[in-house]
């Protein structure tokens, strides 16, 4: 009888399952099919192609796909290569405390699709729960002052280290990334900045001042182990968290992914000190042959290495960690890394780390979130070219997540003190 088995059933999305089928012919070749349907119900879909064993069996942490979506040992293979159906949507939970993404695994013979489906039916399935918070984190709605967000709280007494979770200028709040952090011993912030509840859609000014408030207001909260807090930031959030390293003393320790180490779009504004916005180069940005745009060259021909048209970095006391994808085509995140951590060298700094990863693209998501290369945004009415390649995407999204944990409790807190 075959038989699909998986390890664990239900498990955080940033967890390995460990996949197996038994019961098959020796030598047999079968096709793993896997599926999930998003909140909005668009489908994704995966498959590989798996040769059994001389006793009938295929395990995914030992045995290489043939083909399909990927190729080679990939345990995680199935999860991180789904595809979406509706082409240019991207997977992103939104209620993450009430239910979780499930995934469909299959296995058939060797077989035909039709509408991504398999036309005969499967010799064995499962179902699998990835979940973004873990039993026993809370979730808090933040409608204090100004500040909108939601606070997550990890299980158990005694207090844990505070993060503030940013996202790019599409706005909105996403959660996902801070209900994983809760579920790993962080109190985490997800904070939103535009476009979210009373917060205008489009500011006219980013006002520091805004994201001071939110950092004290989390130093405030009994569970965080202080005196300082931390920053994890994407593309216009590390724009703004960059500037939170550099002016707010409680920050001590920020995570930048994919971002500039200038203002772009709007000014920066705090306590009086105004930081104009770098002037793009819209020439330079392109439509590529399949009609998505890129804005990764838009300043090129900027004279960012002026030093008035760099944030001030080098005034920084605490702690960076740069994460670079090599493949952006949203942001030259490379580059701008380079001209960051150059400008820290050159002050005699020491205070950075830099993780650059060839082959991936600028979401760069916590561990087997499927790659979206491209998507569409609503201020735009063209889709945008996000960039990266499928598995060298996957396994910086792997290594990132680990190096980000480790990054916020060697500066965060003076002990790890935990089965964390």
């Amino acid at each position: 009888m075959v038989q699909l088995t998986a390890t664990p059933v239900i498990a955080l999305v940033d967890e390995p399952v460990h996949i197996r089928a038994t019961g098959l012919t020796p030598f047999q070749i079968v096709t793993l099919h896997a599926s999930l349907k998003d909140e909005k119900g668009n489908m994704f879909y995966s498959r590989a192609y798996y040769r059994a064993n001389e006793v009938g069996e295929v395990d995914l942490e030992r045995d290489s796909s043939l083909g399909g979506d990927y190729t080679g040992v990939h345990p995680m293979g199935l999860i991180w290569s789904l595809k979406p159906e509706k082409l240019l949507t991207r997977l992103l939970k939104t209620d993450v405390m009430n239910s979780p993404f499930q995934v469909q695994v299959k296995l058939h013979e060797l077989d035909f699709l039709l509408n991504n489906k398999p036309i005969s039916a499967p010799k064995a399935s499962l179902t699998l729960e990835r979940w973004y918070v873990a039993p026993g984190v809370t979730r808090i709605r933040v409608r204090e002052g100004r500040l909108r967000g939601a606070l997550f709280l990890p299980p158990g007494e005694g207090r844990f280290p505070g993060v503030i979770d940013l996202f790019g200028g599409i706005g909105g709040l996403l959660e996902f990334r801070a209900g994983l952090l809760a579920s790993r011993g962080f109190v985490s912030l997800a904070l939103a900045y535009c476009d979210y509840d009373d917060l205008p859609p489009q500011p006219e000014i980013t006002d520091l001042e805004y994201f001071e408030e939110a950092a004290n207001f989390l130093l405030r909260h009994p569970k965080v182990h202080g005196p300082g807090i931390g920053v994890v930031s994407t593309c216009k959030g590390a724009e703004i968290g960059l500037s939170m390293g550099i002016h707010l003393k409680q920050i001590t320790a920020t995570v930048l992914i994919n971002g500039t180490p200038f203002v772009f779009e709007v000014p920066q504004v705090y306590r009086g000190q105004i930081y104009p916005p770098v002037p793009p180069s819209i020439q330079l940005v392109a439509i590529n042959t399949l009609g998505l745009t890129e804005f990764y060259r838009m300043f090129e021909e900027t004279q960012i290495i002026a030093s008035q048209s760099f944030l001030p970095i080098e005034k920084a006391h605490g702690h960076f960690l740069f994460i670079v994808g090599e493949a952006d085509k949203n942001v030259n995140s490379k580059r701008h890394a380079e001209l960051a951590t150059d400008r820290l060298r050159r002050n005699g700094k020491s205070n950075w780390t830099l993780l650059s990863y060839p082959g991936a693209g600028h979401l760069i998501e916590p561990p087997y979130s499927p790659l979206c290369p491209a998507s569409g945004l609503r201020a735009l009415s063209s889709s945008v070219h996000w960039g990266g390649e499928v598995i060298p995407h996957a396994a910086a999204q792997e290594h990132s997540w680990k190096e980000i944990q480790k990054f916020l409790r060697k500066h965060l807190i003076s002990t790890v003190t935990s089965q964390l």
